[in-house]
């Protein structure tokens, strides 16, 4: 049965290491996944944090830290207003990108903001992730993204990642149409039966989730309030007991 996505809101955060206009390989598999989206009536954003100046650190506004400047705040409320957050990386040295790692500890450094239900703030909200690169690490990358996700507060539907690697030691990325002076057509990984099913799977799971989380309301707040905790709410919890 088909679904009515329109009214979900998805934000695409690539974290190639590249600025604008360089071609990202990254930002080509991503767009498989939001052209799905788009079709699906959601609201789509993509931002590419290189273009903006985010400093490292794990406060709010690291201009209060000493930083000239730090469009975090701006960035952040485009993602909080999202109902779905994808984190796209390449893979380098094995790993998701420096860049990638930089946007979950600024993630994180909102984590302790409450929405009004007094739960975390990114309670109800829905995580996922798309990996590209040489060489193996699509695993491995997921596995970071999604554990920080989970634990900051996203939600993590089934089969919530997708990616590309091409053949170990160099060679075409994602997305080429030209390798070593060879024209590619279609572009490289465009016919990986792999990549596109898992692509469109968790695209998919993710609109699925959102759309029954934002219908509910997100997740009662029985149990998992900090505000309520904080006032002296402890719902069937005891202290255990010491002898």
């Amino acid at each position: 049965m088909k679904n009515d996505f329109s009214g979900l809101k998805a934000v695409y955060v690539n974290c190639t290491l590249k600025k604008s206009p360089a071609k990202s390989h990254t930002r080509d598999l991503m767009n498989v996944s939001s052209k799905i989206m788009k079709s699906e009536g959601v609201a789509v954003q993509t931002i590419r944090l290189a273009d903006f100046e985010v400093p490292a650190g794990v406060q709010p506004d690291m201009t209060k830290e000493g930083e000239t400047r730090d469009d975090w705040p701006e960035l952040y409320e485009k993602i909080i207003d999202a109902d779905i957050l994808i984190i796209g990386t390449p893979i380098w040295l094995g790993e998701r990108s420096s860049i990638a790692s930089k946007l979950i500890e600024r993630l994180y450094a909102m984590s302790g903001y409450q929405n009004d239900k007094g739960q975390y703030v990114y309670y109800g909200k829905v995580g996922g992730c798309i990996i590209t690169g040489n060489e193996d690490g699509v695993k491995h990358c997921a596995m970071g993204i999604m554990y920080a996700l989970q634990h900051l507060g996203y939600s993590i539907p089934p089969q919530a990642d997708a990616g590309w690697i091409g053949e170990v030691g160099p060679g075409p990325s994602y997305g080429d149409k030209e390798w070593n002076g060879e024209k590619k057509d279609p572009p490289v990984g465009y016919e990986s039966d792999f990549t596109n099913r898992n692509t469109t799977f968790m695209t998919y799971n993710l609109l699925h989730l959102a759309k029954m989380l934002k219908e509910n309301g997100g997740y009662p707040s029985y149990g998992n309030s900090r505000t309520a905790w904080d006032d002296g709410t402890r719902w069937n919890f005891e202290n255990p007991e010491y002898r």
